[in-house]
């Protein structure tokens, strides 16, 4: 189930981890390293393809009022849109470590999007912006780059994480 569906959460942002597709990490990889982050995560909703490769999978982070939904996107789509991150990331302001990332994101095919939820916490559906609390995302994308040696991105600002 997504967390769409889920009348309890309403989603915030998108944030993606691109990297090259080989890279790929199995199912079991994920959850273990995910799992490890924090002993209050709930991981559910997992799945895989039929070599075991990661699909999709759902963190809950209730200390945060957050939720994560994760899945795997590749081939031409994501090359596109990694052709486009990196001409709007791209400027005279750019250190020369972010050029050569922003030069690596153009070679990357497959991609997590991290879905970022906040959970409603009273019955009018009003959220309660500060007990939203966006250390869980940041925690989980961190532990998908060491997975992947990806990049981290957040499209609506258009900037590297």
């Amino acid at each position: 189930m997504s967390m769409f569906e889920s009348d309890q959460f309403r989603w915030r942002e998108t944030y993606f981890v691109l990297f090259d597709a080989s890279r790929r990490p199995k199912l079991k990889a994920v959850v273990k390293k995910l799992g490890s982050l924090n002993k209050r995560f709930t991981l559910t909703n997992p799945a895989a393809c039929e070599e075991g490769l990661f699909e999709s999978l759902t963190v809950l982070a209730p200390d945060d009022f957050a939720a994560l939904d994760i899945c795997y996107v590749a081939g031409e789509e994501v090359r596109e849109q990694a052709l486009e991150l990196a001409k709007e990331m791209k400027g005279p302001e750019c250190s020369r470590e972010d050029l050569a990332k922003i030069e690596r994101l153009t070679q990357l095919d497959g991609r997590f999007d991290v879905l970022h939820f906040e959970q409603l916490v009273d019955s009018s559906g009003d959220d309660l912006d500060d007990l939203f609390d966006p250390s869980g995302l940041l925690v989980v994308l961190d532990a998908l780059v060491e997975l992947t040696g990806g990049i981290a991105v957040d499209p609506q600002a258009g900037a590297m994480l």
